[in-house]
């Protein structure tokens, strides 16, 4: 990939320019992102390497922002920076990322949390979830893969971390067109799975092989909540991955939980945190389809005082709306006939197409269908290390519903 100026000042830099009719006011007022119908795409511009800086001008050539250019995507430009003179480089890195470790820091007291979370944090396209010294990086955008040298040798500089791992799995990259090369930048890849003590319990994270960068801390809050509810009860936590909600309602005091997983290789790290938790023998893991795990257990009759339901993005985008909302639906309704009578029901989703409304409005349906009512009693989102951007929707992708049934 052609590595774009990191040091040229603005005057030196490309433009490139709306469209008349393009909304630059939502731009000027801090919507980070451009689509390629509101842009020129001339020759000039279509022909920019993906990942170049740019300055982004209306239609009557006044300037708005620095941004990044990818013409391959239907995000045509990211909004870096509203000055203009200033220009990535390892100074500008360590500026946003000590901005970012400073409210981590006052939020936690362990390193051990999502640092960057994408343009919340004025780092567009970009993850790092950090694991003491180990810090996992997502260079869901072009951009970011260019200067990803610069991105490296700052957050060495503000976190001190000693080991930084590229983590190419994330669907950005693909929607950018970008690789799917995992690689160790700084240092080695830890020897195992590295312990994170979240709500109490001991997690597991694989930092090489496991799913998205290891482990998911935007649940930490609601992990937290269903907990509360766990004291006594016996606790069903579907599509646990490493054990998530079932590990938290066990160290909030529940008499068993049943993690219920497809992947074999994340109920092991559930195992093994229940284990290191002093856990184990109220530990239970399932592996196998969960539409199928709770099918089976309605027909057996099971009731529980706490289930949890925490499926991947069944709607990542609009086309796959309709048909995610239904698998809610049906998730809901299985569940709901799991739980005992005046139990409690988790529902989340992580779909960035289904807004709070859609998805509530899908379990309420199969809590419906299912002949329950319910009483809703706590909303959740992700963690304060996940910061919302309110100019942008899709930064408020989480969602975490308790019912009381």
């Amino acid at each position: 990939m052609t590595q774009p100026p990191s040091s040229l000042p603005a005057s030196d830099l490309p433009v490139v320019r709306l469209k008349p009719k393009a909304n630059a006011r939502a731009i000027r007022r801090g919507f980070p992102w451009v689509y390629a119908n509101e842009m020129v795409l001339d020759r000039r511009t279509s022909k920019m390497p993906a990942g170049t800086i740019a300055v982004l001008e209306d239609n009557e050539r006044k300037e708005i922002a620095l941004v990044t250019v990818n013409p391959n995507s239907k995000i045509v430009c990211r909004v870096l920076d509203r000055d203009t003179r200033d220009v990535p480089d390892r100074a500008w890195f360590a500026t946003r990322l000590d901005k970012a470790l400073t409210l981590r820091e006052r939020l936690f007291d362990a390193p051990f949390y999502r640092l960057v979370h994408a343009e919340a944090d004025e780092l567009p396209g970009v993850i790092i979830d950090r694991f003491g010294d180990t810090a996992v990086i997502q260079p869901n955008a072009a951009w970011a893969d260019v200067l990803l040298q610069q991105l490296t040798d700052a957050l060495v500089d503000v976190t001190g971390v000693k080991n930084v791992i590229k983590n190419a799995g994330g669907r950005g990259r693909q929607l950018e067109g970008l690789d799917n090369e995992d690689k160790v930048l700084v240092g080695s890849m830890p020897e195992g799975p590295l312990p994170v003590v979240m709500n109490g319990a001991t997690y597991f994270a694989d930092l090489s092989g496991g799913q998205k960068t290891g482990l998911f801390y935007d649940q930490r809050p609601n992990h937290g909540f269903a907990a509360r509810l766990a004291d006594g009860q016996r606790v069903l936590d579907v599509f646990s991955h490493v054990g998530g909600f079932g590990l938290a309602a066990l160290a909030g005091g529940a008499t068993s939980a049943l993690c219920v997983d497809g992947s074999a290789a994340a109920l092991e790290l559930a195992a093994k945190g229940a284990e290191a938790s002093g856990m184990s023998d109220r530990f239970e893991a399932r592996q196998g389809d969960a539409f199928d795990a709770l099918s089976a257990l309605n027909e057996a009759g099971e009731k529980f005082g706490l289930v949890i339901c925490d499926p991947p993005a069944f709607a990542p985008a609009k086309p796959a709306l309709d048909a995610g909302l239904r698998a809610y639906e049906r998730i809901a309704r299985l569940a709901s006939g799991l739980v005992e009578e005046n139990g409690y029901l988790v529902l989340c989703s992580c779909s960035h197409a289904a807004d709070l409304s859609a998805f509530t409005g899908a379990c309420l349906r199969g809590i419906g269908r299912a002949g329950r009512c319910a009483q809703l009693i706590h909303t959740g989102q992700a963690g304060p290390d996940h910061p919302l951007m309110p100019q942008l929707a899709e930064s408020g992708y989480l969602k975490s519903l308790v019912f009381r049934l």
